[in-house]
């Protein structure tokens, strides 16, 4: 490592050169004891399964958590009682921790890529501090004048002229005012100017309560000339102070008005602004929101077509949704007599109904409505259908909102068009920008934008913005060279993938510059096209070579090729796992006879079928999408055969198949209440008969939820147990096994076999219940046994000892099975569903789909399911897929692993480039037809890929 720019011992101030791991037995480790290099760029690789988040997550990056802990007061530590150190027998030379995981980081809608960067809170103090505002009325530059440049003014530009000083104290508002002019009345003053009109003051004077009112004291009637200066400045400062730093000038002949202010304002409407603050440009304060949207940029608004889902049915059957069928209930004896007035019944369909009585049935009627009931005639207003829901909207009950959002759909906010902000904070610029519209351009627009921004402003702008602009370019460098060019500033955090926020995370710690730390990842290649890892490749090779360790774990090949050090940890999953099976650097990994180093070094592959499948000769065809970036893309799907959709990281993919296709389908056959984004039509949906999506989202949020109970296998063990003789002499029903119900569970955790500690102000902790030791029953459920082992021993079982275990039970042996097939058989059945990473519950979701029995017309949509996945595994992957395609069914794959690719049968290739760039079809084709096309940057790596690849001449049955 000579070209190292920090020696990593002045740098670190610790002079071991390794951290040694002693007896480390985590999980599924097997008392392993080993060193690894420090200030190095390290990857863990091995199966899937195998112990590698076992030994940098649960064992290294726990014990730094753990010492760091261990810095607290015995106080805050009291609240930590129950967190274990990680079973291992010590760790030397172990620096600080930080972890970046997968997880995505916020579900807040509020949590931004720009604030959870920091860039955007920089460039809110910039704006603070050197943008020019402009009134949102006129257009027209803001001004603000001292007292003295007031009085120039007048005296250079208005010297001679009759003119009457005014304090604004009233600015469009409705009000009577009566006490008001009292009060004015008491400091002295005779006159007034009320919305334009001189008037005396008279006792109880009072204005229309219900119209629209300016009203200005009258301060002095003058002459303007340089004589008389004095009385003009003192009358200057006196309307100031009584008009709260703002004055109205008026020519007494010609009547024209003119504001000035000591604040900013615009000197043609008389609108002023607050001085700028940084969080005048808060989307999460008050001071800056939009008041219509919250500072959220989306409301939620009522439609009529949710609302009125069927125009032929009647108000009797329920043609109001929200209503339902017609019940004795105010509400309906309102519409009754609504309708009486245009001569129609609640038995008349909607269609058929008067175009004003469907207007005032919607949004209200202006005057009185008479309606009599059994106990009387009352004349009421009536508010309308939408008018009443748009009131439930704002209740206090959860449950009424939520009954509410069945009938709304989101959409931009029409005050600050998706900017978030409130209209005076959107006319504050720098060269010609709000801050709004440079937070919705694309990282790579904006780094554009900031370049040479110097030569674009003026002197004490530049002085103020200096350092300002440092920080900023070069967080906004970090987020490009970990190649998010592509994403905004105010992209919401939960709508990023996991590989993304762990980017982004990334591109925050290489900005905080810290040196001497250890970095653990998870898989940062995640979601990443082969010409971005370079890039990311690089980012943690700069972030080693300020001084840091880097211990990556991960599958990429490229990323394994360019580490300084190796370890392969297997050599099987789970129980088979948890050894060191080669250490190293790559070259010296490469010449190992591990099974990483055999598909590493070509000597093993996943093979590519000669003959593609020619599917079904029918396709589903999209017309005319545009939503986010797609450019009028029309695109149409082969039925019957494995469809790979590529492309470079944002350039369309996920708005395409996630955000436009999916919900037609969803609709079609479910449906579902998501609207999909704009497109113009789509035909072939009479050759599919259901759609099914397997994203990366949890099984489950809770300890409670496992593989067993998701894919729908505990129900039939909890039977089966009910079945057994000792059940049926006791009295057991299915209910006595569940850990859900009371009954057969342990009471103290309920069922849970973990306690929940709450820890305030830190994630909540779990902990082995005391009662039952983690086993979820009670002694007398645990009594009873099949094949000697209790419902507690099923669960704990691993997935391949299932199989066996269940061989006679058809039913329970076909989920086990498949769970087998998809490359878990080291999970356990009970495994807590939070333990599980994204690709293991993709897998999860994926198995409980193939377990249940197909039609041979099931369009399925797999969202990166190679995802922390080894070779190994992908070969076991793309061996399920394949065999559900040769029973007729479509798969379609959104994918970045050229394993996987090179073995669809047609691929759709998006882009060329991601944000704007993007949104069009590149290539299509069979991978060999892909392969030849120049355009793009996805052909050329599967033409690499294929040239290695080994061909097989039969497709497997």
């Amino acid at each position: 490592m000579a070209d190292k720019k920090l020696d990593p011992v002045a740098a670190t101030g610790i002079d071991v050169p390794f951290i040694e791991v002693y007896g480390a037995r985590e999980h599924n480790l097997k008392n392993i004891s080993l060193t690894i290099p420090r200030n190095q760029l390290v990857v863990f690789t091995g199966i899937s399964g195998s112990g590698k988040s076992s030994l940098a997550f649960d064992t290294i990056y726990a014990e730094g958590q753990r010492r760091y802990m261990e810095t607290f007061s015995a106080y805050a530590r009291s609240f930590l009682g129950g967190l274990d150190r990680p079973n291992v027998d010590k760790i030397e030379g172990l620096s600080p921790v930080i972890s970046i995981e997968q997880k995505t980081t916020s579900r807040n809608p509020r949590s931004t890529v720009g604030t959870i960067t920091e860039i955007y809170d920089f460039m809110r103090l910039l704006y603070a501090r050197t943008a020019e505002a402009f009134s949102y009325v006129t257009g027209k530059k803001m001004i603000r004048q001292s007292d003295e440049q007031i009085v120039n003014h007048i005296l250079e530009n208005l010297n001679g002229k009759k003119l009457i000083v005014l304090a604004p104290v009233v600015k469009g508002r409705k009000g009577h005012y009566r006490e008001l002019f009292e009060q004015i009345r008491k400091m002295g003053f005779v006159r007034v100017r009320v919305d334009g009109e001189l008037l005396e003051l008279v006792p109880k004077m009072q204005l229309d309560r219900y119209k629209i009112h300016d009203i200005e004291i009258v301060i002095d009637k003058i002459v303007v000339n340089a004589d008389d200066r004095y009385r003009l400045s003192n009358s200057v400062q006196n309307a100031l102070t009584h008009g709260k730093g703002t004055i109205l000038i008026q020519d007494a002949e010609t009547n024209e008005t003119q504001f000035f202010s000591r604040f900013l304002m615009d000197p043609e409407s008389g609108i002023a602004y607050d001085d700028p603050a940084p969080n005048t440009f808060s989307f999460n304060s008050p001071y800056g929101a939009c008041p219509n949207c919250n500072g959220l940029g989306e409301i939620q608004e009522l439609t009529e077509d949710a609302i009125i889902p069927d125009k032929t049915k009647t108000i009797r059957q329920g043609a109001i949704a929200p209503l339902g069928e017609y019940r004795d209930l105010w509400i309906f004896h309102q519409v009754e007599a609504l309708l009486k007035e245009f001569k129609a019944k609640l038995t008349t369909p909607i269609k058929d109904l008067p175009e004003d009585a469907y207007k005032i049935l919607l949004y209200g009627l202006d005057e009185e409505l008479e309606v009599k009931t059994k106990k009387g005639t009352y004349a009421v207003e009536f508010e309308g259908i939408v008018n009443f829901l748009r009131k439930q909207m704002e209740s206090d009950s959860e449950n009424i909102r939520e009954w509410i959002s069945e009938y709304t759909r989101k959409v931009t906010c029409p005050e600050c068009n998706g900017l978030r902000l409130k209209k005076e904070s959107l006319h504050f610029k720098i060269d010609q920008k709000n801050i709004g519209e440079l937070s919705n351009i694309t990282i790579d627009k904006l780094a554009a934008w900031f370049e040479g921004l110097e030569d674009r402003m003026n002197e004490r702008q530049n002085v103020i913005a200096r350092e300002l602009l440092k920080e900023i370019r070069k967080r906004i460098g970090f987020l490009l060279d970990v190649g998010l060019d592509y994403l905004s500033l105010h992209r919401s955090v939960r709508t990023l993938s996991g590989g993304e926020s762990q980017r982004i995370r990334l591109a925050t710690q290489i900005g905080t510059q810290l040196v001497g730390v250890l970095y653990i990842m998870d898989e940062p290649s995640i979601g990443l096209h082969q010409r971005d890892n370079e890039k990311l490749i690089k980012a943690l090779q700069n972030l080693r070579d300020l001084g840091n360790s880097v211990i990556v774990v991960e599958h990429d090949k490229d990323m394994i090729l360019n580490a300084d050090y190796v370890l392969d940890i297997g050599p099987g999953a789970g129980v088979h796992g948890g050894q060191i099976v080669t250490s190293g650097t790559p070259e010296e990994m490469m010449k190992s006879g591990s099974l990483t180093a055999d598909f590493l070094s070509g000597r093993k592959g996943i093979e590519v079928d000669k003959t593609k499948r020619e599917g079904t000769g029918k396709e589903l065809k999209l017309f005319g999408a545009t939503g986010n970036n797609l450019k009028n893309v029309t695109v149409a799907f082969p039925l019957g055969k494995f469809i790979a959709v590529t492309g470079v990281s944002g350039s369309g993919k996920s708005t395409l198949i996630h955000d436009t296709l999916y919900p037609i389908l969803n609709q079609f056959f479910f449906n579902a209440k998501r609207d999909p984004l704009p497109y113009k039509k789509i035909e072939g949906l009479e050759f599919i008969d259901k759609v099914i999506e397997v994203d990366q989202s949890p099984i489950g949020r809770t300890p409670r939820s496992n593989p067993a109970t998701y894919t729908g296998m505990f129900t039939d063990i909890r039977n089966l147990y009910a079945q057994l003789p000792e059940s049926k002499i006791r009295g057991y029903t299915a209910g006595r096994f569940s850990f859900n119900v009371k009954g057969g569970r342990c009471e103290v955790c309920e069922g849970a076999g973990m306690r929940t500690i709450e820890m305030n102000f830190m994630p909540d902790v779990y902990v082995p219940c005391d009662a039952c030791k983690g086993k979820r029953y009670n002694r007398e459920t645990l009594e009873v046994r099949f094949k000697g082992k209790s419902i507690t021993d099923v669960l704990e079982m691993t997935v391949e000892k299932a199989v066996e275990f269940f061989e006679n039970q058809p039913r329970i042996q076909r989920k086990v099975k498949v769970l087998n097939e998809v490359g878990l058989g080291y999970i356990t059945l009970g495994q807590q569903a939070t333990t599980l990473s994204g690709g293991e519950a993709q897998r999860v979701k994926l198995s409980t789909e193939l377990s249940k029995k197909d039609t041979g017309r099931t369009f399925y949509i797999l969202d990166e399911p190679t995802t922390g996945l080894h070779f190994q595994d992908i070969q076991h992957l793309s061996e399920v897929l394949r065999k559900l395609v040769d029973k007729g069914n479509t798969v379609l794959i959104i994918e970045h692993n050229l394993d996987l690719i090179k073995v669809a049968d047609h691929i759709i290739d998006i882009g060329p480039e991601g944000g704007d760039a993007g949104g069009t079809v590149v290539a299509q084709g069979t991978p060999e037809e892909v392969a030849k096309v120049k355009k793009g940057h996805t052909p050329r790596f599967i033409k690499e890929e294929l040239a290695t690849s080994i061909y097989r001449e039969k497709q497997a049955s």
